[in-house]
């Protein structure tokens, strides 16, 4: 048997045997969610890209049909991949769907990537299933539909394993995949970023005390830099919108501390999360996850004081199980005095997100207790065991991997017009400007042909992402509103010359001299979001730089 082909091999079972948490993604129709608005995201993405805007920050369809700068707050990358595929000719649902397999097959190779540097093949693959069939993975997306947090998921290992090759042959060509998987976690979610960093800069501490290399802490002020096109904006344009709705009363972090016995068993739901210690959806690490964790660093504690374990793999098994042991402490409300002391988390809204890095950590160290035993058997019985463990895990896990309930929805279901202006909108339009008032029937929705003015006349309209213009009639000279969404990267040009524009709760009001108006709208990005732009494209080149320089 070849070399490629044993390399291939293991990735194949892998893949076989993580198709179970997908399938149902893929089944006809779709499912509910709590956030139920992932086609139509990607839909205006694709359509904002066939429109020229890059990088996205504006829908134009969404907020009431007003539109808002969704994709300038919220973390674009999944929605640019699942663009990729609605404009390759798949339907916005489809997109989706394909965007949902893939964040799983990503979560199980990247896992595997990191694991079999400590713990083999074979061990790989069984810490892999572990991190795929933790039981917020399946929370993610059969529950909450955190599609972005659920992609983060996928990147965290690869950031760990970045940190761990930089350390192990210094080459700068794993910080630069270090930094890149660092701005793809902050692409895919801030928040996951948030709360991923300070382990990133743990475990790089960690690695520089065994090894003085000041590389370890390069991946991440780069990876900040590659990702600054969003994450600038997003932090300090965050007046435009109404930012308090996302911290408000009912995310007061005291109300969603998770109760320890809820870690190890809770009941499974479909609602959402609660003060007290029953919630309406389940925050499981996962039973087998903590046995087999907890026997694991037992069984390391022996092995390394009979010297049968590495050093290096010893102390990677006991830290990252101490990694777990301060995630769940921070989900606890015996933490509090911490999310009161560091005021920014308050912005993580929920303690329980710290599962991520709970589900990443226990995951790895579950797949090392099968690792501990390689010593103990023949080559056989070790592939034979591995095969029983790898079955057992789908098995006692896939039961949580299906959704509620499904439905026969389509796509136009999520990207008719009434959709996107009005069903969607409702459910998520958290970055309206702070004074915007929120339409309370779809006859309230925006309107370019119908400006509530009399002395105004529409003679026709053209609508794209970053670009619209008006043919008027102006009776008389007026202020007039018209129906967008205020954001200062919005120009307004009356016959070809730019004039002031002012925020409204209904939309941009502007002065309109009397006769025959061209008014033309266009999306010119801020100072900052340009500003941005630079710094991103400074983090390309440092990057580039640092991998073609010949070494001294």
């Amino acid at each position: 048997m070849g070399e490629k082909v044993r390399k291939i091999i293991p990735l194949l079972i892998l893949l076989v045997l993580t198709i179970p948490a997908f399938m149902p993604v893929l089944a006809p129709g779709f499912f509910p969610m709590h956030d139920n608005t992932q086609p139509s995201r990607v839909f205006e993405m694709a359509k904002a890209l066939m429109d020229g805007m890059f990088p996205v920050r504006w829908s134009a369809d969404l907020g009431f049909g007003y539109g808002y700068p969704l994709f300038n707050y919220y973390a674009p990358l999944v929605y640019y991949v699942g663009a990729t595929f609605n404009l390759a000719g798949f339907n916005a649902l489809d997109a989706t769907k394909i965007l949902l397999a893939l964040g799983f097959i990503l979560s199980a190779l990247a896992m595997y990537i990191f694991a079999k540097e400590f713990l083999g093949k074979l061990g790989g693959i069984i810490a892999a299933l572990f991190y795929v069939y933790a039981p917020y993975h399946a929370v993610n997306i059969y529950v909450r539909g955190a599609v972005s947090e659920f992609w983060a998921y996928g990147f965290i290992p690869l950031a760990f394993w970045g940190l761990y090759k930089i350390h192990q042959t210094e080459k700068f060509k794993y910080v630069a995949f270090t930094a890149l998987f660092f701005a793809l976690i902050v692409l895919s979610h801030n928040l996951a970023a948030f709360i991923t960093a300070p382990f990133l800069l743990l475990y790089s501490f960690f690695l520089f005390f065994k090894k003085r290399n000041i590389k370890l802490f390069y991946s991440v002020g780069i990876g900040l830099l590659l990702s600054a096109f969003y994450w600038v904006p997003a932090l300090i344009e965050i007046p435009f919108f109404n930012v308090m709705s996302q911290i408000g009363p009912e995310k007061d972090i005291r109300f969603h501390f998770v109760c320890l016995q809820q870690l190890w068993t809770s009941q499974w739901g479909f609602g959402g999360s609660i003060p007290g210690c029953v919630d309406g959806m389940s925050y499981m690490i996962g039973k087998y996850h903590i046995l087999a964790a907890i026997l694991a660093v037992m069984v390391a504690l022996l092995e390394y004081k009979n010297k049968k374990v590495e050093k290096g793999i010893f102390q990677n098994i006991v830290l990252f199980f101490a990694f777990g042991v301060l995630s769940i402490f921070l989900m606890t409300s015996y933490s509090q005095f911490i999310w009161e002391l560091v005021s920014p988390m308050r912005f993580i809204q929920f303690p329980w997100r710290f599962l991520l890095i709970t589900s990443f950590t226990f995951s790895f160290v579950a797949g090392s207790l099968f690792y501990l035993f390689r010593k103990r058997l023949n080559s056989f019985s070790y592939i034979i065991l591995a095969l029983i463990v790898s079955i057992a895990i789908v098995f006692l896990y896939s039961k949580f991997f299906v959704p509620q309930e499904a439905n026969s929805k389509n796509a136009s279901d999520y990207v008719s017009k009434n959709a996107l202006n009005y069903n969607i909108s409702k459910i998520s339009h958290e970055f309206m400007p702070s004074n915007f008032k929120i339409p309370g029937n779809i006859n309230e929705v925006s309107n370019l042909n119908n400006i509530e003015d009399e002395s105004i006349v529409v003679v026709n309209s053209k609508k794209r992402t970053g670009r619209i213009e008006l043919n008027l009639r102006v009776e008389k000279e007026t202020k007039a509103v018209i129906p967008i969404a205020y954001f200062p990267a919005w120009k307004a040009y009356v016959n070809g010359e730019e004039v002031p524009v002012e925020k409204n709760p209904r939309g941009i009001k502007v002065k309109l001299p009397e006769g025959k108006v061209m008014l033309e709208f266009l999306f010119r990005e801020t100072l900052l979001e340009k500003f941005a732009n630079v710094l991103s494209l400074a983090g390309v080149l440092i990057l580039a730089y640092g991998i073609i320089r010949k070494p001294k």
